[in-house]
């Protein structure tokens, strides 16, 4: 029984973390400042906090160092910390829903890298849900938007694909990571996120914030990436991957609502369309049973 009370505990978390990670596009838009000035106060907040658990649970004493996984884990940092920048920056210049469908899409760059690099072999079931996932991306995209190279690049279809391919690299990077606990883990790479943008910071935006605009900025560092990365990674293990598989879809889900019912996006019956294939295509890949969705969802990091 006890073992009972334990999973429904670990699911009310794992839910609970997925439900918060879900509004972090809301609370995007809310804080009055640039993605890059966004993630730098995220990483400060996460570093402290999730720094500061660390310590106060002693995991420090346990952790076995090795050298090539601690540089493997800065590398996986650098793919994290810009990951997150991209994907802010696409929620400055479209809608959530639209950022969160292609960079969802993530699942669907591990297949192709993996085919590529890791030298795995793709069933013709995975290429059919590639195939499926793409015709989505050109349906939300439409043609009709991106006249040019320019036109995309320079959009926030651009910047979310970007963010869907580095989550997609911290996800193969983050496999090699066996041995460091979650939590020096994520120290690592945020204290890496400080390092690299602070040469980038403008402290000029942070003049004239409202205290909403602080409430937001606060809440996204301390409840999204410092709360809610205790909440996942304290139920990730208690968990069987059928039942993470599952709950990882609430974020998207929190995410869509939010955008559709507070700030009233209504898609076009294109999009509409592009998204329901590419989360299809999506939850095909990350259900199959010879996938390792453990691994894949270890690493959702948004």
């Amino acid at each position: 029984m006890a073992g009972d009370h334990l999973n429904v505990s670990a699911m009310i978390k794992m839910t609970l973390s997925m439900a918060i990670f879900g509004s972090i596009g809301f609370f995007t838009i809310q804080t009055g400042i640039p993605a890059v000035e966004l993630v730098f106060v995220r990483c400060i907040c996460a570093t402290l906090f999730l720094g500061g658990l660390w310590l106060l649970l002693k995991q420090h004493k346990t952790e076995i160092w090795q050298r090539r996984e601690v540089v493997r884990t800065m590398i996986c940092g650098i793919f994290l910390v810009l990951n997150w920048v991209f994907l802010f920056k696409a929620f400055e210049v479209m809608s959530i829903t639209v950022s969160i469908t292609l960079y969802n899409l993530a699942p669907i760059f591990v297949l192709i890298l993996g085919t590529l690099f890791l030298k795995e072999r793709m069933s013709f079931t995975s290429l059919a849900a590639i195939i499926v996932c793409f015709l989505g991306s050109m349906l939300i995209i439409g043609t009709q938007n991106v006249q040019s190279w320019a036109d995309f690049t320079g959009s926030g279809f651009g910047w979310a694909l970007l963010s869907a391919f580095c989550y997609a690299m911290t996800m193969l990077l983050g496999k090699g990571i066996t041995h460091l606990s979650a939590y020096s883990t994520t120290f690592i790479q945020t204290t890496i996120g400080i390092i690299m943008l602070l040469p980038f910071i403008d402290f000029s935006v942070f003049n004239g914030l409202t205290m909403s605009n602080w409430g937001y900025i606060l809440g996204t560092g301390l409840i999204h990436t410092g709360f809610v990365y205790y909440l996942f990674f304290d139920s990730l293990r208690k968990l069987p991957t059928s039942v993470i598989s599952a709950l990882v879809f609430v974020d998207p889900v929190v995410a869509i609502l939010l955008d559709t019912v507070i700030l009233d996006f209504r898609p076009t019956f294109l999009q509409a369309a592009g998204i329901v294939l590419i989360f299809g295509g999506i939850i095909y890949t990350i259900w199959k049973p010879e996938r390792k969705t453990a691994e894949l969802t270890q690493e959702k990091i948004v």
